[in-house]
């Protein structure tokens, strides 16, 4: 039992403390530090990826390693449990994110080239700045989620 909740817990850790280090850590220290936007983006583009598959792998970790503590605990599993279905809709959220609206912004970005030397009313710069928005929506939607799920867990352990 004990090697099931610590899966539960560091499945939600990697997942959540990932994005919580992205957003307040790499993302700003890049675009501080890094000679020019254009690589700072590039670090970034880079490292998102990544992010969003240790999300995918953890959400299926936490899904399977929760649902066979309330087996082995309760005797049944309830798939249907609000914390399953916050961390099911974490896992659309973050493939949305990857390969939806992150697919779009690689290809406009690759039309684009460096984007500083687009001007800010081209057509493609605009549709990038409108999908980044919806990106950085995404990424703060999947941190909330995953902050309630982590204290319907805790709650769940006490």
């Amino acid at each position: 039992m004990t090697s099931l909740r610590f899966l539960m817990l560091l499945s939600l850790i990697a997942w959540i403390g990932g994005i919580i280090f992205f957003a307040f850590v790499l993302a700003p220290t890049v675009f501080k530090v890094l000679p020019s936007r254009e690589l700072a983006g590039s670090v970034v583009n880079r490292a998102l990826p990544v992010l969003h598959w240790i999300g995918i792998a953890s959400g299926i970790i936490f899904l399977v390693s929760s649902l066979a503590y309330e087996y082995l605990t309760r005797g049944t599993a309830h798939p249907f449990a609000l914390r399953h279905l916050l961390v099911a809709l974490m896992i659309v959220v973050t493939l949305i994110s990857q390969f939806a609206i992150g697919g779009k912004m690689m290809a406009l970005r690759h039309d684009m080239g460096v984007i500083d030397d687009v001007p800010q009313n081209d057509p493609r710069r605009v549709e990038f700045n409108r999908l980044h928005h919806w990106s950085t929506r995404a990424e703060g939607t999947v941190l909330i989620l995953g902050l309630a799920v982590i204290w319907l867990t805790a709650r769940r352990f006490s």
